[in-house]
């Protein structure tokens, strides 16, 4: 593979803890197409890492509970022709979701208030537009 693949800081994915599982693809192929097995399909055991901090590890659990089977995360890549390409493909995928679920919550929105002179003049434009529309009834003319 092409170097360690980082998740975020210095943490990285960790080369003895990925599970490989090739097969043939249903994607893009030439002549070896049939006989080739090009789609990977990686695995990390999320829940049993050592890799992840612990307070990354459960945020990373908690959000992908949807994903896990077993506590463990499957991606599959089949998008190359080549098996190598799919492995480089699944790895930064992994580390992508990775990264993604391990991030910090967002910081709570600061309720602002919206000022008062913006308010009071925009209940006058309001007020103005009424009355402009008031005129334009036919009621006056004859």
């Amino acid at each position: 593979m092409s170097g360690p693949h980082v998740i975020r800081g210095a943490v990285v994915l960790p080369e003895a803890e990925l599970v490989w599982r090739f097969s043939r693809s249903s994607g893009p192929g030439g002549q070896h197409v049939n006989t080739s097995d090009s789609q990977v399909e990686l695995r990390f055991d999320l829940a049993r890492t050592k890799a992840l901090p612990p307070v990354w590890r459960e945020r990373a659990l908690e959000r992908l509970a949807g994903r896990l089977v077993d506590g463990v995360v499957t991606v599959r890549a089949s998008e190359h022709r080549s098996q190598w390409r799919n492995r480089e493909a699944a790895t930064v995928r992994l580390a992508a979701l990775l990264a993604e679920a391990t991030a910090p919550p967002p910081k709570p929105r600061k309720k602002s208030r919206i000022p008062r002179g913006i308010n009071e003049r925009r209940l006058r434009e309001k007020k103005q537009r009424g009355e402009t529309k008031r005129g334009r009834t036919g009621r006056d003319w004859g």
